[in-house]
């Protein structure tokens, strides 16, 4: 059997603007768009992740605080971590840890994303 990544699916209470967040921050490209009013999906292509932005009724509730069980960030590889959190904190995205050391070659912090997810931002490098 193999299993290959298919997406990343969220919940957004404004999928629209959850969408141009990840494509102005990270580069993420709209790939399509499902519903016209109100937009019920905004798929996008994140360095290759389909990312699947669903609007939320008004009713679900936030994101759990974190640490949780169950899936808790999206981890987002960069080569150099250093520009990467200074260049998002230029652009006003909320830091929820800066840069710390996880181990030889691993360096990583978090920031929060739409509707309160937790992005890591890491960098690895050899040893």
């Amino acid at each position: 059997m193999h299993y290959a990544c298919d997406h990343l699916h969220l919940r957004s209470r404004d999928a629209v603007a959850a969408a141009s967040f990840y494509i102005a921050t990270f580069g993420a490209r709209e790939v399509k768009r499902v519903g016209t009013d109100p937009v019920q999906r905004v798929v996008l292509d994140l360095g290759g992740l389909a990312v699947f932005i669903e609007q939320a009724p008004a009713e679900i509730a936030p994101a759990a605080t974190t640490p949780c069980l169950g899936i808790e960030h999206v981890g987002l590889r960069v080569a150099d971590i250093a520009a990467a959190m200074a260049d998002l904190t230029a652009r006003g995205v909320t830091v929820r840890t800066g840069i710390t050391e996880r181990g030889p070659g691993l360096r990583i912090a978090f920031v929060e994303g739409p509707d309160g997810a937790l992005i890591e931002i890491l960098e690895r490098t050899s040893v």
